[in-house]
């Protein structure tokens, strides 16, 4: 039988383990939440549950009935709470895996390392928000941010907010603010009517395989016009004003190029505002197993969903920013392929026709509403780009200069940007854009690269490391590497 272990249990992950065990495969499926769903599925704790849970998400019946399958099924392991620190990459085999278990704010989590026969990687992405004058000020949140704080605990980021960005994902930001009671004063777009129609037109035909997302579309829109949010494209927020925390941002219209337009700017007063760009995929893991990236910053997979390097599959927004149907449909060819299936197996075909129809999507998406180059326009000297270590955007353009540097490794060490807390999570993709390293001299990935993918204390590793025991440990010392 084969072993395959599944890391991350969103719509991607929690499709691959159950593909995998209909296959016949065993299945350990790790997840740093301590609850199933990823981000999609981020539901209210069990203490406080909803009376009718359905109605705050899409497709709740289907996680319900994955989540259940899995659960009573004694082939699947299930541990939530698995933060994976490392990946060691095989040579005739899928990598090495290890994992420390246990609340990450906790002195005494336990180590696991694995070595299955199949992986399958279904990180995830998170937000991408470009910098901006004040984003650093308390009150600015990125949009899954908010979500996450209507969704998962009922709590409004503030009472006046304020959501812009791009992507069809600011449409159920806002009407999850809405549920919360805030006052949503509008919804920001800074594609302009011409590049969504650019991004959506083109092929009618192929939007009609799924169309359920017009229906989800309609209860956006439904949502909108009772709370009343407006909607404007072509503006984008290119400041946030106050003092301690946010009290004000201010609203500019935009060029074709994202460059703000003289004279357009308006001030409005907010005492919160939540901001996306798209998302970043979550590659940490997958480029330490060796995998090949893509020009634009994906795992390279084939029909298969199988990366480049051997045991090793990827599916779900590190593939693609394509949404949950294209996640699904991706994790149920991945793991029935990682359990020794192939992608022309008959009881296949449904899953890959879904995957067809909903991998159009992403390409949509970035047409419509991909970021355009004239952002930067509203970047001043003193624009904080790297919070974690407040390196402004002056700097890190004049240290640039004055260096002749070239690879984003020494623009790192030289500035100090994407070496805070997030290790390049928040400004990663920012600066490799700003310095014009995307890649580098020499360097193919980036700021994606991360050895340890997450903080471990030096007692941890210490831990994992004993020959005492080399899968199973508890650790507790304080001390962070």
């Amino acid at each position: 039988m084969r072993r395959v272990l599944v890391i991350g249990a969103g719509p991607a992950g929690l499709a691959a383990a159950t593909a995998a065990r209909a296959n016949g495969a065993s299945v350990i499926l790790l997840d740093a939440a301590d609850e199933l769903g990823g981000q999609y599925w981020r539901h209210l704790p069990a203490e406080r549950p909803a009376a009718d849970e359905r109605i705050l998400h899409h497709g709740w019946s289907r996680f319900t009935a994955l989540r259940e399958g899995l659960e009573s099924d004694a082939g699947c392991e299930i541990i939530t709470g698995a933060q994976v620190w490392a990946v060691e990459a095989g040579t005739d085999a899928a990598p090495t895996v290890h994992a420390l278990i246990g609340p990450s704010d906790g002195g005494r989590r336990r180590g696991r390392s694995f070595t299955p026969d199949a992986v399958v990687f279904a990180t995830g992405a998170h937000d991408r928000t470009l910098p901006f004058p004040g984003w650093e000020l308390p009150g600015v949140f990125t949009a899954g941010a908010a979500q996450a704080f209507a969704k998962g605990e009922r709590v409004a980021i503030g009472q006046r907010v304020v959501v812009a960005g791009a992507g069809p994902f600011l449409l159920p930001v806002a009407a999850s603010l809405a549920q919360t009671g805030a006052t949503v004063l509008g919804v920001y777009e800074a594609s302009r009517t011409a590049g969504l129609l650019r991004g959506w037109l083109p092929k009618p035909w192929q939007l009609l395989a799924s169309a359920k997302k017009g229906g989800e579309l309609a209860g956006y829109l439904g949502s909108h016009i009772r709370n009343r949010i407006p909607y404007r494209l072509g503006r984008a927020v290119i400041a946030a004003h106050g003092n301690e925390r946010v009290e004000a941002v201010t609203i500019a219209r935009l060029d074709a190029d994202w460059a703000p337009i003289p004279g357009t700017e308006r001030r409005i007063a907010a005492d919160a505002v939540c901001v996306s760009h798209g998302f970043t995929p979550r590659l940490e893991l997958p480029i330490a197993a060796g995998c090949r990236i893509t020009g634009d910053g994906f795992v390279e997979v084939d029909a298969a969903q199988r990366s480049s390097i051997r045991g090793v599959y990827a599916a779900g927004e590190i593939t693609g920013i394509g949404g949950a149907d294209a996640a699904l449909a991706e994790g149920g060819v991945a793991g029935h392929c990682a359990a020794g299936g192939d992608p022309s197996d008959r009881e296949l075909r449904t899953t890959v026709r879904a995957r067809g129809n909903a991998g159009g999507f992403a390409a949509r998406i970035e047409t419509a509403h991909g970021i355009r180059p004239g952002w930067t326009a509203w970047l001043g000297d003193d624009t904080i780009v790297c919070r974690c270590e407040e390196v402004p955007y002056g700097r890190l353009r004049d240290i640039a200069h004055d260096t002749c540097s070239s690879g984003l490794r020494s623009l790192k060490l030289s500035t100090r940007a994407g070496l805070g807390i997030c290790q390049g999570r928040v400004c990663g993709r920012t600066v490799e854009q700003l310095l014009g390293t995307a890649g580098g001299a020499g360097e193919s990935v980036g700021s994606d690269r991360r050895p340890i993918a997450a903080p471990v204390r030096i007692g941890e590793l210490a831990g994992t490391l004993s020959p005492q025991d080399p899968t199973e440990h508890v650790q507790g010392k304080d001390t962070n590497v």
